[in-house]
């Protein structure tokens, strides 16, 4: 399922996105996409709802339009369709090719991910290459290493397609007449290639052409014998490639068609321009390691990003397995129930809220930093569904002045500050660990607290022995260890709706 131009839209980090769509229990359902989309930051709500009643949706909604998730806009009279490709459709004719479903999300919500790109990499070689060629080289010279560079940029996004990557370079080349990109003649050319050397295509020996040529044009013309060589030989793969695309696939490939105009003005410009140089033993040499070079990274970038795209289709299989509520719910309810009194120290979030979390911790604890933050993200984006007690393992015979210092100064803000401004104390303390740092932020007005309710709520955590920290409770029962920490983003929404889990209270406020 494509759906590129409606991530794109949504300012979603494409790869994440449809890792965790596919590792959804529930893929490719409705379920599955909403879900990931509030994984990703994108509050939403879905309904079935009739077609009548679609004038009074908002500007900007989601639907399956052709049997794909689709973001809808409303443009005048016209509605704008983005998922694999962007398209308008008439009124009649979206309701026409849509179901009942409609999905309202808020876009101010979505958090756009950074990703790492090679290509700023790769635009700079470029730069680099093309002033060389202009201010070193003869005019012709510099126009084939021109042409050579764009040899590499289009095999380069060929051979990124492979691997899932979208190029808007190859999409708007090709075009989409048919409405379905995997079907155009691009893709069914280049996708359906028999040839296979070491697992290489046709359409990768494109790649290790152009990138061994550039290389060559830069040592104009010492190398030019070589590369006029090379660029006779290239007619057979020309032939080649015609005679796939019109005797065997009988359509044509409008990138094939321009890799080939790129091939035959290079082979003209050798012909006319390129001097005859004596032949050099050095120089083929030097020619022949640089081909198995280029040769040998191709493979190795091949065979590495396969068995990295392999391991993410295994990798999301198996997680739609862990990510199985009934699962983790089953896992949850084996643990024991665990009942505190009605201490209600260090408590934050909706007090009348049915889905109750307990974060065990130590302010000491390496590992507790994150399991802090968890929390704090969860209290931050469902405000209204859960509360969250934090209980630091505290005894006041067995630490420290600093300790005591840091827990009463905890105290203080709890009490007399907003809530907000303690999960900041605490926050701050887990990135600083500076206990003069937080007496600063508190003022000597904190003084000695009491730390009574913080012994009691300690000697509770060590009778139902939890010792070790961090350690979460979900309504008195403890996270499961099979599962990470992390995964409670995956089932909130789940345990939020639950009622026999939420019905179990830990303790009355």
């Amino acid at each position: 399922m494509l759906l590129d131009k409606l991530i794109n839209y949504l300012k979603l980090d494409k790869q994440e996105f449809l890792f965790q769509f596919n590792s959804h229990p529930n893929y490719p359902s409705a379920l599955a996409f909403s879900d990931t989309l509030n994984f990703m930051g994108v509050r939403n709500d879905a309904y079935e709802l009739d077609k009548e009643y679609w004038d009074e949706l908002p500007e900007e909604f989601i639907a399956i339009v052709d049997n794909s998730f689709s973001l809808v806009k409303k443009n005048g009279g016209q509605y704008s369709i983005y998922s694999d490709k962007a398209k308008t459709l008439s009124k009649d004719e979206l309701h026409k090719k849509s179901t009942d479903f409609v999905l309202l999300f808020e876009k101010d919500k979505v958090e756009n991910k950074t990703v790492t790109s090679y290509k700023p990499l790769i635009y700079a070689v470029f730069a680099i290459i093309l002033i060389y060629s202009l201010t070193s080289l003869t005019w012709y010279e510099a126009i084939f290493t021109l042409l050579s560079l764009a040899g590499v940029y289009i095999s380069l996004e060929i051979f990124n397609q492979k691997f899932g990557n979208t190029s808007t370079v190859i999409g708007s080349i090709c075009g989409d007449a048919a409405g379905n990109q995997n079907v155009n003649s691009c893709n069914k050319i280049i996708n359906q290639d028999k040839t296979s050397i070491l697992g290489l295509k046709f359409s990768d020996f494109s790649l290790i052409y152009f990138i061994g040529i550039t290389v060559l044009g830069l040592f104009l013309p010492a190398t030019s014998f070589i590369i006029k060589g090379f660029t006779f030989a290239s007619l057979i793969a020309i032939g080649y490639s015609l005679y796939i695309q019109g005797f065997v696939e009988k359509t044509f490939c409008r990138v094939c068609l321009l890799i080939i105009s790129v091939l035959i003005a290079q082979l003209v410009l050798g012909l006319l321009f390129f001097e005859n140089v004596a032949f050099e033993i050095q120089t083929v040499l030097l020619s022949l390691i640089l081909w198995i070079a280029v040769f040998s990274m191709v493979l190795y970038l091949n065979n590495t990003l396969q068995d990295k795209e392999a391991l993410q289709k295994s990798n999301a299989k198996n997680l739609r397995f862990k990510r199985n509520y009934e699962l983790f719910r089953r896992e949850l309810l084996e643990n024991e129930k665990i009942t505190f009194s009605d201490n209600d120290t260090f408590f934050i979030g909706n007090r009348d809220a049915k889905l109750h979390l307990s974060i065990v911790s130590n302010p000491y604890c390496g590992f507790c930093k994150d399991a802090h933050k968890i929390v704090e993200n969860l209290l931050d984006k469902y405000p209204n569904d859960i509360s969250v007690q934090m209980r630091f393992n505290y005894t006041p015979d067995k630490q420290n002045e600093k300790f005591t210092n840091l827990m009463s100064d905890f105290m203080y803000t709890y009490k007399n500050k907003p809530a907000q401004e303690f999960l900041h104390l605490v926050e701050y303390w887990f990135e600083n660990k500076d206990e003069n740092k937080i007496r600063q932020k508190t003022g000597t007005a904190s003084g000695n607290e009491d730390l009574s309710p913080l012994v009691g709520m300690s000697e509770e955590n060590r009778s139902a022995g939890l010792n070790f920290t961090p350690i979460i409770l979900i309504n008195g029962y403890q996270f499961p260890d099979k599962y990470d920490r992390e995964d409670i983003y995956y089932f909130i929404d789940e345990l939020t709706e639950d009622e026999e889990i939420n019905a179990k209270v830990i303790f009355d406020i």
